[in-house]
C-alpha cells in the first residue's frame, strides 16, 4: 500500500490544497493530511477548527485521513507508516525551499518527497493571502473548495454551498 503525508498548516485549507490531494490520490492509495502545529507560527484558525473543517470535507473518502502533529514531519510520516511526502509547488522560490527540505528528509529518514506543480489557475492562491482576507471579513469563497465549511466560535461559514 502506498501511503503519503501531505503536511502543512492549512490555515485555511484552500482549493490549491484540495487540488494537490485530488491529484496525489491518482497514484497513492492513501493520503494523511498532517496539520502541523508550530507554536512559532501565528494562525487565524485553531488546530481543532482546521481538523474539523478538513475532516468534514473528506468524511466520505476513506483514502484521506487528517491528523495533527507537533514533531518533525519525518517523525510524523514514520508514525503513520507513510513512505512519501507530498508537497505543492507554486513558484521557483517554492521549489528551491522544498528541494532543500526533501534532500534532508531523504538523508535523515529515507522518505521521498513528491513535488506536484500547482495548476496554473491556482498559483495565486495561498493560505496567507486567504487568511488576511478572512481577517478583514472579505469573501473568500472562491479560494476554498466547494462545499467546505469553516466552523467558527460563534457560527459556521458555508463556502460555495449549493443553492
Amino acid at each position: 500500500m502506498k501511503r503519503a503525508i501531505f503536511p502543512g498548516t492549512f490555515d485555511p485549507f484552500t482549493t490549491g490544497h484540495a487540488s494537490i490531494i485530488r491529484r496525489a490520490l491518482t497514484f497513492m492509495d492513501e493520503v494523511v493530511i498532517g496539520i502541523g502545529v508550530n507554536e512559532k507560527k501565528r494562525t487565524l484558525l485553531s488546530t481543532d477548527i482546521r481538523m474539523q473543517m478538513i475532516s468534514e470535507y473528506y468524511k466520505d473518502d476513506p483514502r484521506v485521513a487528517v491528523e495533527a502533529y507537533s514533531d518533525l514531519t519525518i517523525d510524523f510520516a514514520r508514525r503513520v507508516n507513510a513512505h512519501f511526502i507530498i508537497r505543492g509547488i507554486r513558484s521557483v522560490k517554492d521549489f528551491e525551499y522544498e528541494e532543500s527540505i526533501a534532500d534532508i528528509n531523504r538523508r535523515l529518514a529515507g522518505i521521498e518527497t513528491i513535488l506536484l506543480f500547482t495548476e496554473p489557475e491556482l498559483t495565486n492562491i495561498s493560505s496567507s493571502v486567504v487568511r488576511e482576507l478572512m481577517s478583514y471579513g472579505k469573501d473568500i469563497s472562491s479560494f476554498l473548495p466547494e462545499g467546505m465549511t469553516i466552523p467558527t466560535e460563534n457560527k459556521t461559514i458555508n463556502i460555495n454551498e449549493s443553492e
